[in-house]
């Protein structure tokens, strides 16, 4: 399934919704100039937080495409040489950088849907906080289930799925529209939002058990981290000082569609 919109609308303009999602476009169009460079310096690497000052010999397992087509994994080796600045810090720097263009399109989709209802609970300030933790929570699941693994982490997921876990807490009763492929039909349904997020989040859990982090991939204990300490704070704070929820709801239409 994946999310169209969200049947709450938004009673406040999201600033900083719209600012995380602006810095990392940014960002992601700087690491198209740069390549790798701002992986390797800004990516959390574990073993290099837990080895700041060492210079590290790593070999990494990449695919590289044949002019044939075929993919071939080879070995590559390289230095990590110590940062100019603490690599704890790559915790927070990690979250602003994707790994590719549907990496970056998905997370930022998930986050314009579900970031701006948080936000409006939260207050601006207060959602910044959250997004901002969330993220480096996440880094730190990562960090604790990989301590010695060599592959950069990237991504804003952890702190986006901290968004979705204080939005199944914040918003009980809303309804997601969404779309799933059935054959040859592409179906738009209604469901739940505790439906599709618990789905989301027990899919993550699932794939973590089955996962090889040492390998690269993804990250999936960040997930689990993000959303597990966003669904937290929003259970601890919804009595207390968020706003109280919108009462408006809006209509969906739901249609069937055959790919061209």
């Amino acid at each position: 399934m994946f999310p169209i919109r969200d049947n709450i609308p938004s009673r406040t303009v999201p600033f900083i919704n719209y600012a995380m999602i602006v810095i990392c476009g940014g960002v992601f169009l700087a690491q198209q100039q740069a390549g790798n460079q701002l992986v390797e310096q800004y990516g959390m690497i574990p073993v290099r937080v837990q080895h700041p000052a060492e210079e590290i010999s790593v070999e990494r397992m990449i695919p590289v495409i044949t002019p044939g087509g075929q993919i071939n994994i080879v070995k590559e080796r390289l230095t990590l040489t110590p940062l100019p600045f603490p690599p704890v810090l790559t915790l927070l720097t990690c979250i602003f950088l994707h790994g590719g263009w549907l990496h970056f399109v998905g997370n930022m989709w998930f986050l314009y849907i579900f970031g701006d209802n948080v936000e409006d609970r939260f207050g601006h300030i207060g959602y910044l906080i959250l997004y901002l933790v969330c993220g480096i929570f996440a880094s730190a699941a990562h960090l604790i289930s990989s301590p010695e693994s060599t592959v950069p982490t990237i991504g804003a997921s952890g702190a986006i799925a901290g968004v979705m876990g204080a939005y199944m807490v914040l918003y009980p009763h809303a309804r997601v529209l969404a779309i799933i492929p059935i054959f040859v039909l592409i179906q738009a349904i209604v469901v739940p939002a505790g439906v599709f997020l618990g789905l989301w989040f027990i899919l993550q859990f699932l794939q973590s058990l089955a996962a090889d982090n040492e390998m690269g991939g993804v990250a999936w204990w960040a997930h689990i981290g993000g959303f597990v300490l966003g669904a937290v704070v929003a259970l601890l704070l919804r009595n207390g000082p968020l706003r109280p929820p919108a009462d408006t709801t809006r209509d969906f239409q739901v249609r069937s569609y055959r790919p061209l």
